[in-house]
């Protein structure tokens, strides 16, 4: 199959994995997507992980979550046309597909309808007018790694992230969502079951509490792909969205010219 065909075969899949994925409205709105990819792309994916030289160190809150030797526990592979590219031919073949699919319009659209009671809770009735920005990264987490409830940052406008296990040993470690209580404290109410081909999706606001508890020795990797829609409005985002993924590109061509 043609890498156009691939592509459009996934997004047909995903955009329908989106319109029949359940809704949850506890602790806040959100999707719970099942099979995502068509059966035999997800083999594939799987079969063609990445080896861990792709990966970068993450940013942001996960920059903390590092080893006593300094070993990072999350590690990224921003999936970007101009980053697949370099990936060796065999793992290009399927991920350049799957590239393409999940930073499509008809992807993002799809995401937009089904999320409409977060959006417009956020951004008012003019929702489905939102510039989003879709940013794709395929993440590896390994034993030590955790992550503190938190809502994510304003300049995101939808979460989605779609999990990569090969079996259903590691259900339990899926994230969690919070609810905050009136004292301030938190109380966990819903976790999304870490299993193969899943995931979940929500417009972030206020009061999207979301955490993953220390991953345990039972785990060897925790393989995910995050979808982030950055809202793209003003000519400063605008701006900053597309500096940011040239930054990342740059950093990654550094370090593939760095020696060994």
């Amino acid at each position: 199959m043609r890498r156009a065909e691939a592509s459009d075969l996934i997004i047909s899949h995903g955009v329908d994995a989106i319109g029949r994925a359940a809704e949850g409205a506890e602790p806040f709105h959100h999707l719970q997507i099942e099979r995502f990819f068509p059966e035999e792309v997800y083999a594939a994916m799987l079969a063609a992980m990445p080896s861990p030289a792709s990966y970068r160190p993450m940013f942001g809150r996960a920059r903390e979550a590092r080893l006593e030797d300094g070993t990072p526990t999350r590690t990224k592979l921003h999936l970007l046309p101009e980053v697949v590219r370099r990936l060796p031919a065999a793992q290009r073949e399927i991920w350049q597909p799957v590239s393409r699919a999940l930073c499509s319009r008809a992807v993002r659209d799809a995401f937009v309808r089904r999320l409409v009671p977060g959006l417009a809770k956020r951004f008012g009735p003019g929702k489905a007018e939102v510039r989003l920005f879709p940013l794709p990264i395929l993440t590896r987490d390994v034993p030590g790694y955790r992550i503190g409830i938190h809502p994510d940052t304003r300049h995101k406008g939808i979460t989605v992230q779609l999990f990569l296990p090969r079996d259903e040993s590691i259900r339990h470690v899926g994230t969690s969502f919070h609810r905050r209580l009136a004292d301030g404290r938190f109380e966990k109410a819903a976790q999304m079951p870490f299993l193969p081909n899943t995931g979940y999706a929500f417009a972030v606001g206020g009061d999207t509490w979301h955490s993953l508890d220390t991953l345990g020795g039972e785990v060897a990797t925790r393989d995910s792909i995050l979808l982030t829609y950055f809202v793209d409005q003003s000519a400063w985002q605008r701006v900053s969205n597309r500096a940011k993924r040239f930054a990342n590109l740059v950093a990654g061509e550094l370090r593939r010219l760095r020696p060994a």
